[in-house]
């Protein structure tokens, strides 16, 4: 039973407690069976990149070293529109999702050199909404950012704009058992432009394991990009610089608390361009205002595409790893991308 006067962080925690123990009960009891949401093996082909700038075989770019990549395709045209990635704690499995409202799960596969060299095949899931409803329209399951907390899945979705809380496991045959308020009014997001980017920080940084959103292109009275901490010691709406003409699609943070956040921008003149901002964990706080270093910035000279996803990977010996994926669109013109760059500090 919840009581009154709890702490907002106990509360929350005994609320999902509740709703998952419910979703679980509701899961195996008979009269309750309800159909599988529809999952489909996704095979893949990948072919190695060795080289990120073009026609060059220079390793280091600023602090990043990149280390290799993969394009990938398939003969079945499920695959593409990855938004967010996430990896395990074994480093080798993830869970990704697709702005079509579909989880992605698989493992990536490397060379003897430790580079990238393919995945599995993939598991697709319908994407299952809290009516119980799979294979939703886009509008109403547009998810952009993924992350992984305490046993769950945090999903943020632009257009109906919210985060919805999945059970870890079984999200992908679970509708959510919550959702956590935005804390940003929804009338001052734009509708394809919400909130594209749900990061979890360390819990012993200075956000204290607080979830993050950031949006794609919505912005404050000042004109900065509208963010928040949804919950912990710093809950509250935050303000980061925009960097024009770069749109924010995705983030993770470093094992300090600091964030990345991966742009992209696209233009008929110029093409596609990408850059990953490195916002200081310490200035993430109500109120603020954030900008960051600029550790990589790419143009068509460059192995990139639709960049959408980051990761942060950390090695058993300390390394630290930034995994980012590209959506396709599903069009024959862009690339299922996966590039691995290391950060050296």
């Amino acid at each position: 039973m919840l009581r009154a006067g709890m702490p907002e962080g106990r509360l929350l925690k005994a609320t999902l407690i509740q709703a998952a123990a419910f979703s679980l009960f509701l899961a195996v009891a008979p009269s309750a069976a309800a159909p599988l949401a529809p999952s489909e093996i996704v095979p893949v082909k990948s072919r190695q990149i060795e080289n990120f700038k073009i026609g060059s075989d220079q390793k280091l770019f600023g602090k990043l070293e990149f280390i290799g990549g993969i394009e990938m395709s398939s003969s079945n045209a499920l695959l593409g529109a990855i938004s967010s990635i996430r990896f395990r704690p074994d480093r080798k499995s993830f869970l990704a999702i697709m702005d079509t409202g579909h989880w992605v799960e698989g493992e990536i596969e490397r060379d003897q050199k430790g580079r990238l060299a393919g995945t599995s095949d993939l598991t697709v899931t319908s994407m299952i909404d809290a009516n119980g409803r799979s294979e939703q329209v886009k509008e109403r399951m547009d998810c952009e950012g993924v992350a992984l907390r305490d046993g769950a899945v945090l999903a943020s979705y632009e257009g109906l704009h919210r985060v919805d809380v999945y059970p870890d496991p079984g999200f992908a045959q679970s509708g959510p058992i919550a959702t956590l308020p935005i804390v940003i009014p929804p009338t001052s997001l734009r509708r394809n432009r919400g909130l594209e980017t749900i990061a979890v920080a360390p819990q012993d940084g200075p956000l204290a394991g607080g979830a993050v959103v950031v949006s794609e292109l919505s912005f404050d009275t000042n004109g900065h990009l509208l963010a928040a901490v949804l919950d912990g010691p710093r809950k509250g709406i935050f303000g980061v610089v925009q960097k024009a003409p770069f749109a924010v699609t995705d983030g993770a943070f470093l094992p300090n608390g600091d964030l990345l956040i991966l742009e992209r921008r696209f233009s008929f003149a110029e093409g596609i361009g990408m850059q990953i901002r490195r916002l200081k964990g310490d200035d993430i706080k109500p109120g603020a205002v954030v900008d960051g270093e600029i550790l990589l910035n790419a143009d068509m000279g460059y192995q990139i595409d639709n960049m959408e996803g980051l990761d942060v990977v950390v090695e058993p010996g300390g390394d630290i790893r930034l995994i980012l994926v590209s959506d396709d669109n599903h069009s024959i013109l862009e690339r299922n991308l996966m590039l691995e760059f290391r950060l050296v500090e």
